[in-house]
């Protein structure tokens, strides 16, 4: 593959961090960009990003997307072939209290990406959207020929309302956009405010863990490699007009533009409890558990259809949940250095 100079927003972040470690491994120059802001501890960002610094060909530029002019700065500085856009205000329920931080991240930031893009003849744009975009469908495998027009937080809105505007660039300027709807993400470096990180810290410290929904959840976990290996072989593979598509029959999945959505999920969902019972085995220690009812904005189910993937780049996400538990915990206990 030819070598190429490629733009990670958030690549403090947990995806990001991975994201930009394989294509440096592959031989691109990254630029990363990320605000460090303190949505969780930044000193995980921080150790993250010390890892990145000890690469040459990596540089790191520490701005918001919000800030426009910045924007347009890196863009003109350096010559970017790809961007991957995965900087974003994260989290369903944060956006019930702090709506405004998802305006100004999610849509603010990501039309000065689309703008930077438009202006430089950026030859594919790949951005992080969500499984929250289904919302409330409940027909399983969620696909992404299926319309989402019913989400249930506004952080689903503004991921759906991503899509929307990467349609727009890809049908007005020829620009490639490839959304990605990632299904909850796991592994080493992961999100505090995630469910397995939450759950093995207070496992750890003797303390209950909260399972929603009386535990009667599935989610389709993925883990990060996967995610990164999906995203990988999409910046190879530039978005294409679909010639089968037709406003008769309009497919939300494609497009008669440059424009694609994808799933990247495990197409295996596992039951909550069955998911903490992996962490309590990995671990050798029984969770204290306090049932409790479904949050605002959540969903009981996730289930992805990747036969999209599969036929476009020929992989799919297959790492077993008691091997991406195990590497998890393994990190935790070497980062915080903790012995049980």
């Amino acid at each position: 593959m030819k070598k190429k100079s490629i733009l990670v927003t958030g690549a403090a972040g947990f995806i990001g961090f991975h994201l930009s470690k394989r294509l440096i491994a592959e031989g691109h120059e990254v630029v990363g960009i990320d605000n460090i802001n303190d949505y969780y501890d930044p000193k995980l960002k921080l150790s993250r990003l010390d890892i990145l610094k000890q690469q040459s060909s990596f540089t790191f530029i520490q701005c918001s997307l919000e800030d426009r002019n910045e924007i347009e700065r890196i863009f003109k500085e350096y010559s970017f072939s790809t961007v991957i856009n995965l900087a974003a205000q994260a989290g369903v329920r944060y956006s019930l209290t702090n709506p405004y931080a998802y305006i100004d991240s999610n849509i603010v930031g990501f039309i000065n990406v689309l703008e930077a893009c438009r202006h430089n003849n950026i030859e594919h744009l790949i951005y992080a959207s969500s499984s929250s975009v289904y919302g409330a469908n409940t027909s399983m495998p969620f696909s992404i020929h299926q319309n989402v027009d019913h989400p249930l937080s506004l952080y689903a809105a503004t991921k759906k309302s991503n899509e929307l505007m990467a349609h727009t660039y890809s049908h007005l300027y020829g620009l490639p956009t490839t959304g990605l709807r990632f299904f909850t993400v796991y592994g080493p470096w992961g999100r505090p405010d995630m469910a397995l990180f939450l759950f093995t810290n207070a496992i750890i410290k003797g303390e209950p863990i909260k399972v929603f929904n009386n535990g009667k959840m599935r989610r389709d976990f993925t883990y990060v490699d996967d995610i990164v290996e999906g995203i990988y072989r999409l910046t190879q593979n530039p978005a294409k007009p679909n010639p089968q598509w037709t406003g008769e029959v309009p497919d939300p999945g494609t497009s008669n533009a440059p424009y694609r959505i994808y799933n990247i999920g495990n197409n295996n969902p596992v039951e909550l409890m069955d998911f903490i019972q992996a962490i309590e085995n990995e671990l050798g220690i029984e969770a204290i558990k306090e049932f409790l009812p479904l949050q605002d904005g959540d969903v009981p189910s996730t289930y992805a259809d990747v036969n999209d993937l599969m036929a476009d780049v020929g992989f799919k996400p297959q790492t077993r949940i008691s091997d991406g538990i195990k590497h998890f915990i393994h990190w935790y206990k070497e980062y915080y250095n903790v012995t049980i």
